[in-house]
């Protein structure tokens, strides 16, 4: 089932011109198919509606009008197609529904590919924290489902946090959760600009979390030291410690892949245990460093999946990271 599936827009019609616009960034931006890999906007917000909730979820867009371009640049006012999987990926896992099993030939330590059901993406009684969040979907999927404490960040932009406050506000709540799922003891909404560690929250929360997620966070090369740098600082230092990231290659691989870099990654104590591509139709294929020219009507179907963990101190050097030029 594609991923957009559980998505239905909400406010009115669009009468303006301005509001047209916006309605056809994604074929003006990515042309040439049909797939749309970000959604609403400040006026038309969503509900994400999943049969495994009881009701569906109401999703606000940030209204950025006004905001610097800096701001605006981000793109946190767009639920994007990342945020939609690693939402569904919560939900299988911690639910323990039937769901592909990643691809044989995915990079990692297992010998054998790890089923997506029944313990990899399950957030019950964990404490996690979302970097990134945008409208932080994954996040209030976590907060629904068991998870013990939810921090939901995203680059302190009032508009972006005002959002998020009010997202995770309405719907982090036992109405929408499954019967007896519901067992969340904090949800914290606060700014992170990463790379930045001498925050209150930064300095509050060092190695707190089991689980870190960033969702479409990848698409910034000049960003990766400082997001290597705060997943690092916010992961537990526990072995079941896990880092969550799903980036989408619509702006290309070459821009996408640097992040998982075997050297960049151990400079910061990490490694990746697991990497694949995941499609918005649900099909997963194997990580490839490389796949020479691609089609951007093409590679904008296409999410890359991660599972960072902590070097093991045993061993001093990773073994599943991905050194440039692996295939």
């Amino acid at each position: 089932m594609a991923l957009t599936t559980r998505l239905t827009p909400t406010g009115p019609e669009a009468t303006s011109p301005e509001d047209f616009f916006a309605a056809s960034l994604g074929i003006i931006l990515f042309p040439g198919e049909d797939v749309t890999n970000f959604h609403g906007d400040a006026e038309h917000g969503l509900l994400y509606t999943s049969p495994h909730l009881p009701l569906p979820l109401p999703l606000a867009l940030a209204d950025v009008e006004g905001a610097s371009e800096a701001d605006r640049s981000l793109f946190s006012h767009y639920l994007w197609n990342s945020a939609l999987l690693l939402a569904e990926l919560i939900e299988a896992g911690t639910l323990g529904l039937p769901a592909a099993a990643a691809p044989g030939g995915i990079i990692g330590i297992a010998p054998t590919p790890l089923p997506l059901t029944g313990g990899l993406f399950d957030v019950a009684g964990l404490k996690m924290i979302e970097l990134g969040a945008g409208t932080a979907l994954p996040s209030i999927m976590a907060g629904l489902l068991g998870a013990k404490r939810v921090v939901v960040t995203d680059y302190p932009a009032p508009a972006v946090l005002q959002t998020l406050r009010e997202n995770v506000g309405l719907a982090v709540h036992p109405r929408f959760a499954p019967p007896g799922r519901f067992a969340v003891e904090e949800v914290l909404v606060d700014g992170h600009a990463w790379g930045e560690l001498d925050s209150p929250l930064a300095r509050e929360n060092k190695h707190a979390f089991d689980r870190v997620l960033a969702a479409d966070c990848l698409w910034m090369p000049w960003q990766h030291e400082n997001l290597r740098r705060s997943i690092a600082w916010f992961l537990g230092e526990s072995e079941e410690a896990r880092a969550w990231l799903i980036g989408g290659f619509h702006t290309g691989r070459e821009k996408l892949r640097a992040f998982f870099d075997k050297e960049t990654l151990a400079e910061v104590g990490l490694e990746v245990e697991q990497l694949w591509e995941r499609d918005c139709d649900g099909q997963d294929r194997e990580w490839v460093w490389d796949r020479g020219i691609e089609d951007v009507s093409e590679r904008k179907r296409w999410l890359a999946v991660g599972v960072l963990r902590r070097i093991p101190k045993s061993t001093g050097e990773g073994e599943g990271a991905v050194t440039r030029g692996e295939a």
